[in-house]
């Protein structure tokens, strides 16, 4: 397989990973698919890494990513009790 083909691949798996994470969180439910709102909610949490408020991106990135991981958590133990592992 060429190069080229292999990364557009990686890059398209990724994207595709990206949306289903968009998914899992409930957002397109919650903004009945709008796009411009989730963009927007997307740039503002850019913002807020980029340091345009009080608390620091490092400080907000923990707390996201600590929020995720129990999220996945969660997850992996409603998979043990059920048996399944789809998540609409």
């Amino acid at each position: 397989m060429r190069g080229w083909v292999k990364s557009r691949r990686e890059r398209t798996r990724h994207l595709i990973e990206l949306g289903g994470l968009i998914q899992k969180a409930g957002l397109v439910d919650l903004t009945d698919d709008d796009r411009a709102t989730l963009f927007g909610a997307f740039l503002d949490i850019a913002g807020q890494i980029q340091g345009s408020n009080e608390t620091t991106s490092g400080d907000l990135k923990a707390r996201w990513r600590r929020a995720g991981l129990h999220a996945f958590d969660r997850d992996r133990e409603h998979d043990k009790t059920t048996g399944g592992g789809d998540h609409d």
